[in-house]
């Protein structure tokens, strides 16, 4: 399944880059399921992102790699693979784009969340499609928020 959000933000792209760090990735922790940052390199090639989520009565660890990074003068992307996931989930991949946007002669971004993921089964794709379009669109407020203009 194939989930796809742009978000414009009112920040250059460097600027945009820059707040990719953990206190964002928290920010970005939706309600429900409570999720704990074990670990959190960063985002370049080879960093690891090591989450905890709580779901009440039981825990799943959520690990994935960052398996590349780039940067150019319009687009700055990293992508994050699981290699260990929740046992609701067999495949995940998440695209994340910064893309320089040129609104009204001045410089802001593009926030893309690509995500590319799996289930143990055809119907639970389909059912869980909604449930993450959700957990993703959440995010969309908070890069606003985070990224206003100063």
């Amino acid at each position: 399944m194939h989930i796809f959000l742009e978000t414009k933000v009112d920040q250059s792209l460097p600027a945009v880059w820059a707040g990719f760090n953990r206190t964002l990735f928290e920010r970005l922790s939706p309600p429900f399921p409570p999720v704990k940052v074990v670990r959190f390199d960063g985002c370049l090639q080879g960093d690891i992102v090591h989450l905890q989520l709580n779901f009440l009565l039981f825990r799943q660890d959520w690990i994935s790699r960052i398996i590349d990074q780039q940067t150019s003068v319009e687009e700055i992307f990293f992508v994050d693979k699981g290699i260990k996931l929740p046992f609701f989930l067999t495949y995940w991949q998440h695209h994340h784009r910064l893309q320089r946007s040129f609104d009204d002669s001045s410089d802001k971004t593009i926030v893309i969340d690509d995500i590319t993921f799996k289930t143990p089964f055809l119907l639970t794709d389909y059912l869980l499609y909604p449930i993450l379009w959700i957990q993703f669109a959440y995010r969309k407020p908070i890069y606003r928020r985070m990224f206003q203009s100063s």
